[in-house]
Parts: C-alpha cells; structure tokens; sequence
C-alpha cells in the first residue's frame, strides 16, 4: 500500500490519533521516540536485574508496568518477586516501585494482566516455582515445587492486590510440566470472555506448546482453551474485525519468523500454524495489540526485536488484520529483547522494552501516525 494511502486509511481507522503531534526524533536519532522514561534498571531497588515487562491501562486510566525483579542475577529461576510502578499521566512521570508479590526466596513472574472493562478488576495471572529449581527441572517438572499458575487481582487500579490463588488444577493438566503465562497482557473479547495467552510443555517431550485459558464469569473461573502444534511458545493473541482470534507466536522451528494460528472458536481450538515472513525474530517474545478505530474496525501493532539476534526494537503497523506490515519503525537499533504495547489515555501508544543487555527496561511514547508514516527496513 502507498505511504499516502496508508495514511488515508489510518485516519479514516481512527482520526482521533491525530489529536496529539508525532513525537520528534531523539537526539540518538530518528529511529527511536523522543518521549522515553527508564522504569526499571539493574542494580537498583535491591534487584540484580528486572526483566519481562508487561503493562496496561487500568478502568481509572492509571498506566501499570510490571516487572519481574530479580534478586540474584539475570537468571530465569532464583529469588524474583512481582514489581511493578504506575503513572496516572499517561506515561510521563512515574510512582515508585511497588512489590506485589515476594514469595520469599521462590521464583513469581511471567505477568500477564487483563482489563475486565465491565467490572475494572485487573486480573494478573502469574507462575510460581521453587526458587532453588533450574531452568530444566522446572521444564521437566522433576524438581520440588514445580511450576504452578496463580491469579491474583485488582480494584483499584494496582493500588493493592489480592493474595494470589493457586489455580493450576483447573488449568494446568497432570501431565503438563513447564508453564508459562504470557509474558505479556491478555485481552477481552467483544463478549466478554476474557482471554490469557500461555504456552507450556507436556511430560517426557521436548516441544512446547502455546495454548490459552479463558474465564466466561469475570474471572470466577478459568478453564484451559485449545493449543497450537508443537514449536510453538511465548505468545500474544488479539480479536480481529470478524471476531476470529489470532495467535502470534515465538516459534522454535529454526526459521526465525513467527509462527500463526486462527481460531474461530473463541480459543476453544486453533488452525494449523503459518508464518509470517515479514515478521522477522530471534526466537523471542513479542507483543501484539489492537488498536480499536472506528464502526468496529481495528488496526493491529506489533513489537520486537525484529532480527536474528535479540536487538532492533521495531514498532510494526498492520491495517489489514495482520496480513501485511507496512508501517514500521525501528525504536531502539542496539541490544533489545521483551516488550509489551499499550493503547494510553491519551491517544497515543505505549512500549515497554528491555534493551542493552537487560540492564534497563524503558517506556516509550509515540503516535500512530508517526507509526504509520514509517518505513524503516525490518533486518540487519
């Protein structure tokens, strides 16, 4: 599609985008938003490092970007709690960090908030295993204290939060080992149905799977939804303009693009996978986010280090659901790795990425049609 009609159509989409000017180029250049707040960083608030960030708008408008913080190093297992800072500013100026989560010296991470828009309750779906596990043991689940999902929630727009639950026996099967929720944000069908991505692996294999759970009654309770096919992992999922859902996965088949599915079930089963060959990856988490326009028409965003290797933050535009990418930017071109995208209060959109090296997770600011106007290239 030409830049003009891009942007033609992205102003029909929604033209209220453009009530707030493109953010000028930083001083680093043009590939990366002017507007930029450093949220978490290693070494600071008693953590090692922080890694897998996750944000989302709570029902009063107030920005929530959690964390995990990690107390001993960069490593996947050890003693990490749930963090998390908030900004009731659209972004621009910061609380301080919150611990929402310490169970002791155990491992709690892989945040995946939902908005449920007709009660405002934030749910936060999270894993729990034994800090003293490795890695390995905690995919083969032949360590104590194995993985477990636990959910927890808000009111108050991430002011204080419930004591997490355990609900692995009703969403993670017996011979399920490793799990993971997210890392990222769920959503909301039109519905109601709220939806969590997750992926997890199976007892005597090695392939993972994403898959997702669901709740029909506001987060009562929650049950497993169908799986994609083995080499899938780390996964986003939006609703698309005729209700079907896509699933876009970090993919383990040697091809560096990510994988996708369809469900036209509302999650209860997924198509077989594709791949997108504009989608460029290094075998890492992405995000992916609908961005509402007008008379039900959406255009989709997407985030991540779009290159072999864990660098070149790129901010994707589709205005097509997904099957063509022509919008793009190159946010950060250094070392980047994990984001999570966010629609703000203000007309604007949000990205919380780590970069260089996981010492710092930063929160980025732009307009769509500063997005839309892109055209950077997609690899090294």
């Amino acid at each position: 599609m030409p830049r003009t009609a891009l942007l033609v159509t992205l102003c029909c989409a929604a033209a209220v985008w453009s009530a707030e000017p493109a953010p000028a180029p930083s001083p680093g250049g043009r590939d990366a938003p002017s507007r930029e707040v450093v949220l978490f960083t290693a070494g600071t608030e008693g953590y090692a490092s922080f890694r897998i960030p996750a944000v989302i708008v709570g029902k009063e408008g107030t920005l929530l970007a959690f964390a995990e913080g990690r107390k001993k190093g960069t490593s996947d297992t050890g003693d990490i709690d749930m963090v998390l800072r908030r900004s009731t500013d659209g972004g621009r100026t910061w609380g301080p960090l919150q611990v929402i989560v310490d169970d002791g010296t155990d491992t709690v991470g892989n945040p995946c908030p939902v908005l449920d828009r007709t009660t405002g309750r934030i749910w936060l779906p999270l894993t729990r295993n034994a800090g003293g596990n490795s890695v390995a043991k905690n995919k083969a689940a032949s360590g104590p204290g194995s993985r477990e999902v636990l959910m927890c929630f808000s009111d108050d727009d991430g002011e204080t939060w419930s004591k997490p639950e355990n609900i692995s026996a009703v969403v993670k099967p017996e011979n399920w080992t490793w799990y993971a929720t997210g890392p990222g944000v769920g959503i909301q069908l039109k519905d109601g149905r709220l939806v969590i991505p997750c992926d997890h692996r199976v007892k005597g294999g090695d392939d993972s799977y994403s898959h997702v759970i669901y709740s029909d009654d506001h987060g009562k309770t929650w049950k497993v939804g169908g799986r994609a096919t083995a080499k899938t992992n780390e996964c986003a999922v939006i609703e698309r303009d005729d209700g079907s859902l896509l699933l876009n996965m970090r993919s383990n088949h040697g091809k560096n693009r990510r994988a996708l599915a369809i469900s036209t079930d509302r999650g209860a089963t997924w198509s077989e996978i594709a791949f997108d060959d504009a989608l460029i990856e290094p075998t890492c988490q992405a995000s992916l986010i609908r961005v509402e326009g007008l008379r039900g028409k959406g255009v989709l965003v997407f985030a991540n280090p779009a290159s072999t290797k864990r660098e070149r933050m790129t901010v994707r535009l589709s205005t097509d659901q997904g099957k063509t990418w022509p919008g793009a930017r190159v946010m950060y071109a250094k070392s980047a790795a994990y984001s999570s995208l966010v629609v703000l209060p203000n007309e604007q959109l949000g990205c919380l990425y780590e970069r260089d090296g996981y010492k710092e997770i930063v929160f980025a600011r732009f307009g769509l049609a500063w997005l839309a106007a892109g055209r950077d290239a997609a690899g090294p």
